[in-house]
């Protein structure tokens, strides 16, 4: 109820100010066309006064420009007030003559100028050129060019900044929310800079005006007078100067004012405080010059013609000042070495700073790869990244970490290296406005181009320009763009050691969110198994290419296991049988058939006997001379259908599936290995041959031809 309460009371409130703008601008525009009575036009050259005096307040209290955003509308809607007042003022003044009572106007026409008569009326005169001079010559000027200077390099940081933001996004320092919110200030920024840049154009030609204003009033007013009222020459010439004198001094009076917020408001970019206090922080930082400023006006003094009585307290209030800071230097500079010296005596590892964790996964670049993250340019490669990291997250159910793009000046320009904690995991070179034409087996008419390999899967490749690239893929090359060989390489980095990204606090995290939702199956998974061993689950599926995004059936299923055995490698073959459908569907074809290889009965015995239980999980301990020939046997199997055009895939006994798995892994990492209850009722499984061991050595494989 308050809450409604306070959004309904901020509504009016909104509502009421755009009332009383819009009723503003339109009183303005009346004033061009409409006469107004003296009383009014006092009042509205007293508010222009005060308007103009709280502009410039406003500007020397900001600390930064964006916190007074208003300014360039405010300024072009001062400067219409201004003139629609002089074009009021100018209305009156000409058709009233002596009787025109504007007390605001006569004040400025006497008492500013500090004189009557004629002596009054060319002071008056040289003030209010002076006062036009210095604004139109100096102030108006300056701001101007430094509004200019202050919009084109903030256009011009814009890419340098942008691109900053995101890369303290991708390397995880920011939020989405945070990121989203210094980009919006970066934009307002420019934006504001740019509107500056125009606005400043507005108060010099409200000066030329001013200007031409008075000009007509002056000639105006002697024509009116003498023609219209009848009035002697001198009559008029005194009335209408006094009075055109005196509407120019308050007219251009709040003008100056506003001009000089304006040259504020721009060369105040750097600061970081208001003006006050960077003048009082930046004033009183050496004592030395205000000893050398004290000399010297004693030496003043001394000298004849000086004015003694005005230079001595000065001098001695200089001194004064320099003694206090003195003091303070001092106090500073015995606090620094002791502190100094505490360092020095402590050498306790308690000095040291904390070691900062090493981000999970970071992207260095050459020098001459950095357009390729670069708003300028594109920045494709942070798209990509952006929708690598999306796609993992819906494959693997893994949500890879912001990934932190580093520029390398260790590095090659054109070379960039993919790191896990700080360890280099995969390199490549890359060639800027090239293209890179893989050869799938399939090309038989080669074309001319530098020599390389694929750096993500290290096929041969060549580098060829852009003129060759319609030529690379009609002759059935695979022609690859910059951009996507990096973000090719980093996904199948993120497939292959997705397990070692996955950490105690991810799993903590995955559980957390879990339990909102299903708050039964983390409680009972809990009691069961501890975070360390469920950890060790998820990296084994990982390892193995299955995705962990279905995480309810695999905490169910440890749940139910985890309380028959803690044996890691059993709770995993049992989710990855809870998940067989999944896995089956991974690897199977349109017509739900997988192609498969089985294993000789009796070698399938032979690995399970030779079963050797290690602290690290169970190995096939098979003599040399056998696990020799079985290794030659499934590489020439797995040949044999990559040939085909099939997947190298063995099924087997749940018994032998890890044994299997765990003999062919540093010979072939990216065999898939399958049990028998992973086979769901839909999923036709169909032999394509079968691995056994001969008596002859070189003829390790015994099977069938290989069906397409």
């Amino acid at each position: 109820m308050a809450n409604t309460k306070s959004f309904i009371r901020n509504q009016l409130l909104t509502e009421r100010s755009d009332l009383l703008v819009a009723v503003g601008v339109v009183t303005i525009i009346g004033m061009l066309v409409i006469p107004l009575p003296t009383v009014l036009l006092d009042i509205f050259m007293s508010f222009n006064l005060m308007l103009s005096l709280l502009i410039i307040l406003i500007v020397m209290y900001t600390k930064r420009a964006l916190d007074f955003s208003v300014f360039p509308t405010l300024l072009l809607i001062s400067t219409v007030f201004g003139l629609a007042l002089n074009v009021s003022s100018t209305r009156l003044i000409l058709s009233q003559g002596e009787n025109f009572n504007g007390k605001i106007v006569r004040a400025f026409s006497t008492f500013v100028v500090g004189s009557s008569g004629s002596g009054g009326l060319v002071i008056g005169f040289i003030i209010f050129i002076i006062l036009i001079a210095v604004q139109f010559i100096v102030i108006t000027k300056g701001a101007t060019r430094v509004a200019e200077v202050a919009a084109r390099f903030t256009l011009d940081a814009l890419p340098g900044k942008q691109m900053a933001i995101e890369a303290a996004y991708n390397s995880g320092s920011l939020t989405e929310e945070e990121a989203t919110r210094r980009k919006n200030e970066l934009q307002k920024e420019v934006d504001f800079y740019g509107a500056m840049d125009g606005a400043s154009k507005f108060v010099s030609g409200n000066v030329k005006v001013g200007i031409l204003i008075t000009a007509i009033n002056v000639i105006g007013g002697i024509i009116t007078g003498v023609t219209i009222h009848g009035e002697s020459i001198g009559s008029a010439l005194h009335t209408y100067v006094s009075l055109s004198i005196g509407d120019g001094l308050i007219t251009q009076f709040p003008a100056l004012l506003i001009s000089t917020a304006t040259g504020l408001i721009v060369t105040r970019a750097i600061s970081d405080g208001t003006f006050g206090t960077d003048v009082s922080s930046q004033f009183t930082q050496q004592a030395r010059i205000y000893w050398i400023a004290g000399g010297f006006l004693m030496l003043l003094g001394i000298l004849p013609g000086f004015p003694w009585y005005v230079l001595f307290p000065m001098a001695a209030l200089t001194f004064l000042l320099a003694y206090r800071l003195s003091k303070k230097e001092i106090a500073a500079g015995t606090a620094l070495e002791k502190g100094t010296e505490e360092e020095t005596v402590q050498e306790s590892p308690v000095e040291i700073s904390p070691i900062v964790p090493l981000d999970p996964l970071s992207l260095e670049l050459g020098y001459g790869l950095i357009p390729l993250v670069d708003k300028e340019h594109g920045a494709e490669l942070l798209d990509r990244i952006t929708r690598i990291r999306r796609e993992s997250a819906l494959e693997l159910g893994l949500v890879v970490p912001r990934i932190r793009i580093i520029d390398n000046m260790r590095l090659e320009p054109s070379e960039y290296s993919i790191k896990i904690k700080g360890v280099s995991i995969g390199t490549g070179i890359i060639r800027i406005a090239h293209y890179l034409a893989i050869n799938p087996g399939t090309v038989e008419e080669p074309i001319e181009g530098e020599t390389t390999k694929d750096p993500a899967f290290g096929l041969p490749a060549l580098w060829i320009g852009e003129d060759q690239r319609d030529l690379a893929e009609r002759r059935g090359y695979t022609v690859v763009d910059t951009p996507s060989i990096i973000a090719t390489h980093l996904t199948e980095i993120i497939k292959k050691y997705a397990h070692e990204m996955l950490g105690r606090q991810e799993v903590k995290s995955i559980l957390d969110t879990l339990h909102e939702d299903y708050p039964a199956v983390v409680d009972e998974v809990s009691k069961v198994l501890s975070l360390g061993e469920i950890q060790k689950v998820l990296q084994g599926l990982l390892i193995e290419q299955v995705s962990i995004r279905n995480m309810v059936p695999i905490l169910e299923t440890l749940a139910d296991y985890g309380v028959v055995s803690k044996d890691i490698g059993l709770l995993i073959e049992k989710v990855r049988q809870t998940l067989g459908r999944q896995i089956c569907l991974q690897y199977a074809d349109e017509d739900k058939k997988l192609k498969v290889l089985t294993i000789d009965p009796e070698l399938e015995q032979t690995i399970i006997d030779s079963r050797l239980d290690t602290a690290n999980g169970p190995v096939a301990a098979l003599e040399p001379d056998t696990h020799r020939l079985w290794i030659n046997a499934v590489v020439n199997a797995v040949h044999r259908m990559q040939q085909s055009g099939l997947l190298g895939i063995i099924l087997c006994s749940e018994a032998a599936r890890r044994l299997v798995k765990q003999s062919t892994s540093r010979d072939l990492p990216e065999l898939v290995v399958l049990s028998v209850p992973e086979i769901v009722t839909d999923i036709i499984a169909e032999g394509v041959g079968e691995i056994s061991l001969k008596i002859k050595e070189e003829e390790a494989v015994s099977s069938p031809a290989v069906e397409g």
